[in-house]
């Protein structure tokens, strides 16, 4: 397939992706959008930035485009459910610009803001609704927010909403559901409880898997600098007086560190902010708007504060901490060198992190390059194979049992349409 005209979409919609500049679907498009448009269930490995929303959201406003009707007062027909804030933010935003021409609307709910306007939008009708699950299930705990109508559900970032503790919550949204409805899930790993969670939500799933880890740090030029623990920081500052760090994401593993690594660029005369999910939504949002549009030259982050930033021309990731799942590094560094840019990943490794170091060179299969020419290069820490046994948190996700839930089948799809798959 060339084009999304092949795809057979709407034409308003294939006029506002021309209207967006694209012409030709990502992998993960070109293989999910023809099953979801037959009404299939889909399991979707993939990562940020393949282009996954669009491949969902495309079909989505394809079938309600059909016979879109009266959005109905508090009870939408699509409810796409993510782990954060900006997350369901940029989903939200990717529906409205998709669907300009389409007589749909679509609006988002999350917590750290006012429920007001949600509940208002939610009551005016809405076809698409995006949310997070901490706010959704206050809504409907209030009869704000109803799911009965409720004919497409997506899961997106299965593993990072199970990682967040937010499995209760899903579950619970999950039991709203009508039996009978098409179900999409998205995640970017595939740990058994995010294959258990599957095997429990989607009936006769089409399996989508891109950009598998490997492909996707071959195109990021990767260093590690072995640094004591306690000159992290000094190095930190050293390595941003090079200008060529242009706009750099700085990854810590706790929101306190974030904040610490912010305040000392901030002494080192280097404009920084901290994003973290003790920021109330207002403080997140500015810090974003100002990473986007260069006056904030490093935004320092914690994972998953990090999911959703999708920015272009990030020149740097540098990883303060290296976290202790491989599969984060390759989300991490999967922020640079996104759209045909280069890239630079720099990771800085102390002593306990060594372990860490050698689980991730294992998933990459390959080793990173070492980087001596640095005034805080720790010989000892080098010459650690890395071979200690690794932290506990490492070893504490295992999965988590999901009953499988017989589907029914046989009912009726809205206003005469054929039924959606049954999950």
């Amino acid at each position: 397939m060339t084009d999304f005209a092949g795809l057979e979409l709407a034409q308003p919609i294939l006029r506002a992706i021309a209207d967006e500049g694209y012409t030709t679907p990502t992998p993960i498009q070109d293989k999910a959008i023809p099953p979801l448009l037959d009404g299939r269930d889909l399991l979707g490995v993939a990562q940020t930035g393949t282009g996954k929303t669009a491949a969902f959201a495309l079909p989505i406003l394809d079938y309600l485009a059909e016979e879109p009707g009266k959005a109905l007062p508090n009870k939408p027909l699509a409810l796409i459910l993510a782990p954060t804030r900006e997350l369901a933010g940029q989903i939200n935003d990717s529906f409205r610009n998709y669907g300009r021409y389409l007589a749909l609307r679509s609006t988002v709910i999350f917590g750290g803001v006012s429920a007001r306007p949600q509940i208002q939008a939610m009551s005016r009708g809405v076809h698409v609704l995006v949310a997070t699950p901490g706010r959704l299930l206050d809504l409907m705990n209030q009869g704000r927010v109803r799911l009965d109508e409720v004919e497409i559900f997506v899961l997106d970032e299965a593993d990072r909403m199970l990682d967040m503790g937010f499995v209760r919550d899903v579950k619970k949204i999950i039991a709203a559901l009508p039996k009978e409805r098409q179900t999409l899930l998205f995640s970017a790993t595939m740990p058994k409880s995010v294959q258990s969670l599957a095997d429990g939500l989607l009936d006769d799933p089409v399996r989508v898997e891109v950009a598998p880890a490997a492909t996707t740090v071959e195109k990021v030029e990767q260093q590690v600098l072995f640094v004591a623990k306690d000159k992290k920081r000094a190095l930190l500052g050293e390595l941003l007086k090079d200008e060529d760090i242009a706009r750099v994401l700085i990854f810590t593993r706790t929101k306190h560190g974030a904040n610490r690594v912010a305040k000392h660029l901030h002494q080192c005369g280097i404009e920084a902010d901290a994003i973290h999910g003790n920021k109330t939504q207002n403080a997140r949002q500015r810090a974003l708007n100002g990473f986007r549009s260069g006056q904030v030259r490093a935004l320092v982050a914690t994972d998953i504060a990090a999911r959703g930033i999708d920015v272009d021309g990030v020149t740097h990731v540098i990883n303060f901490d290296l976290p202790n799942e491989p599969e984060s590094y390759v989300h991490r560094i999967g922020r640079t060198a996104r759209a045909g840019a280069g890239g630079m990943a720099i990771s800085f490794c102390d002593h306990e992190e060594r372990a860490y170091l050698r689980d991730i060179e294992k998933t990459i299969r390959q080793s990173v390059p070492v980087m001596e020419d640095h005034p805080y290069h720790a010989v000892e820490i080098a010459n650690d194979p890395g071979t200690a046994k690794r932290a506990p948190q490492q070893r504490q996700r295992q999965g988590q049992k999901q009953g499988q839930r017989r589907r029914n089948s046989g009912r009726s799809g809205r206003s005469g349409q054929a039924p959606r798959r049954a999950a």
